[in-house]
């Protein structure tokens, strides 16, 4: 069985320039294992204090819902990317699979950051492609979107990580042409 490993990570961010994309941080994961059936098997989340830009910006906690004393009571990447890492590899043949590639480079670049290894095995799938591929459509579509557009009502705050993540797996279904 090969197990499918969906990742949504919320990260520092601005609307003014001044966190540089480079220097974003990811502030929490969210993911959800999902069995060859489509279903939730198991779930991971946390925080991760930052270390480079300390201060959640205003646009930050607005757009995530993520509030300050939860990421200054959390702990700094490297401690939770062990924990993660743990996790995924407690599941079969794991596959890391977004919406969209901006997660797995947040990931490389936050690893390559803290000088420590990528957690996942080399098989990446890339979501969003799948979705448009296989509703045929040329442009892409935002997760919102494409619940919206296969009428699917999203759950939970949107641009909170796990989240995200179990909204994905709710695409599933379509995505791999299986009966929701």
């Amino acid at each position: 069985m090969n197990t499918k490993i969906i990742v949504d990570f919320e990260a520092t961010c601005c609307d003014k320039n001044s966190i540089p994309r480079h220097q974003m941080e990811i502030i929490e994961i969210g993911a959800c294992a999902t069995d060859n059936s489509h279903n939730i098997i198991s779930e991971f989340q946390a925080f991760i204090r930052p270390v480079r830009h300390t201060v959640l910006t205003e646009f930050c906690t607005s757009l995530t819902a993520i509030s300050q004393l939860q990421v200054n009571t959390a702990k700094e990447f490297p401690n939770i990317c062990r924990q993660f890492k743990k996790w995924i590899w407690l599941h079969e043949n794991p596959i890391f699979c977004s919406w969209g590639a901006y997660d797995k480079n947040q990931l490389l670049q936050d690893c390559e950051y803290h000088k420590m290894q990528f957690p996942f095995g080399g098989n990446y799938t890339n979501l969003k492609t799948e979705y448009a591929d296989v509703i045929k459509s040329k442009r892409s579509f935002g997760l919102g979107q494409a619940l919206r557009n296969s009428g699917i009502s999203f759950e939970g705050t949107p641009h909170r990580g796990i989240d995200d993540a179990k909204n994905i797996a709710r695409l599933l279904p379509i995505i791999y042409k299986y009966p929701a």
